[in-house]
């Protein structure tokens, strides 16, 4: 493989922000198919795919929204053309049998130690809701993604089956600049790397 050329690494990573307010352009079925189609391949451990995404849009769906967000996150939420529940299946170890067919002794593993289930769900589902992000910059959209919401109140509007429970939000649309505050900075490498 070689490196993308610049203007990949632009779109995806050193001109990409996190959009606060998008225009009201609407984000279509097919172009949502995509981004989990591209984002599906990113690698989780042991295959494992935990992340179910919910993609929140219709004004009924949205009105069941809200009310979950902290204050800060409402208007902007409501105004967003989708906001996309990222959550994570409690059982994802159910497909192992079909997505890890080499480790027959996966699932089992996995059924047998809840902690470990937790842990590897929400490591991975997190992981997943980023390849999403990302996806979602390489297809021309903007994110705006988010932890202020009342994880609790979610999961009992969406998920009252108890099996999902919601790791993270993410507004997605095509962003509108004029809501971009200066971007901030990042550690610099000699602070957040280290190499041994």
């Amino acid at each position: 493989m070689s490196t993308l050329p610049p203007c990949a690494l632009e779109q995806a990573f050193l001109a990409a922000r996190t959009f606060p307010k998008f225009t009201d352009r609407a984000v279509s079925d097919e172009i949502l198919a995509q981004l989990y189609e591209l984002a599906k391949w990113g690698p989780t451990s042991m295959n494992c795919q935990p992340a179910r995404f919910v993609f929140v849009r219709s004004v009924e769906a949205k009105a069941k929204l809200k009310p979950c967000l902290a204050a800060g996150n409402a208007d902007k939420t409501m105004a967003a053309p989708v906001t996309v529940i990222v959550a994570q299946d409690s059982r994802f170890f159910e497909h192992l049998p079909t997505q890890l067919p080499a480790n027959p002794n996966a699932q089992a593993m996995f059924a047998d130690n809840a902690a470990l289930a937790d842990a590897t769900a929400f490591r991975n589902s997190s992981l997943q809701g980023a390849y999403l992000i990302v996806a979602a910059r390489m297809l021309g959209l903007d994110c705006g993604p988010m932890s202020g919401f009342n994880a609790a109140a979610l999961d009992a509007a969406f998920f009252a089956e108890g099996r999902y429970k919601a790791n993270f939000l993410i507004n997605l649309g095509y962003g509108d600049v004029s809501g971009l505050r200066p971007r901030g900075p990042r550690l610099p490498l000699d602070l957040a790397c280290t190499t041994l």
